[in-house]
């Protein structure tokens, strides 16, 4: 694994790390929410549930290694696989609908899908739902962009040198080679976020 870049924009990441902290623990505090979704999500489904910490490490491009290789399926039978997503950066987001982080970063996400819509290419991985609990939790928050259903685990065994198996949610950004630019642990702050992703925009340009 490539070492992380630790000595860029350190005041970034501390604020990030403080601000999911207070977002995680307003997200836990609303688990209790009695929605359909939130009833039918939560059966059960938060059990070895590990929070990220919020914590962001980019890569520097001399360090990045090999593209990435996975395969999977899409909830509508679709296969995708790394390959799919050379050429442009892609962002893999790790979610279920029971996960209560991911529910407060769905509507950033969004956002972001929809301003970098033809230069991203956004895709969600779901550990652990049914089709009808993953689209339940799609309509909800308008989410414009598929998931690959990964119950089996296989995408995140390919993936497992830099996401761990229970930190939910967690965000990989990709460059334009397949290769990991960067991850989030936890909550994907959206200031964060957005400046990675510009920042692997511009090094695709």
């Amino acid at each position: 694994m490539p070492s992380p870049y630790s000595s860029a924009r350190p005041s970034r990441r501390s604020v990030l790390s403080l601000a999911a902290a207070g977002v995680l623990g307003l997200a836990l505090a609303g688990c209790a929410e009695e929605d359909s979704l939130a009833e039918q999500a939560n059966s059960g489904d938060q059990k070895g549930y590990i929070a990220g910490d919020g914590s962001v490490t980019e890569y520097p491009a001399g360090e990045r290694g090999e593209p990435v290789q996975f395969t999977g399926e899409l909830f509508d039978g679709t296969t995708v696989s790394a390959e799919d997503l050379r050429g442009k950066p892609a962002l893999l987001n790790f979610w279920y609908a029971g996960c209560a982080p991911c529910r407060v970063e769905a509507p950033d996400l969004k956002e972001f899908a929809e301003r970098y819509e033809g230069r991203v290419a956004f895709y969600g991985v779901n550990l652990r739902d049914e089709r009808a609990t993953a689209e339940a939790f799609e309509r909800t928050f308008e989410i414009p962009y598929p998931s690959v259903r990964d119950k089996d685990g296989g995408v995140l065994l390919a993936l497992s040198e830099y996401v761990p198996p229970q930190a939910v949610p967690t965000t990989l950004v990709l460059d334009a080679e397949g290769r990991v630019a960067a991850r989030i642990l936890g909550i994907a702050d959206p200031s964060v976020l957005g400046t990675l992703l510009e920042d692997t925009v511009a090094a695709s340009a």
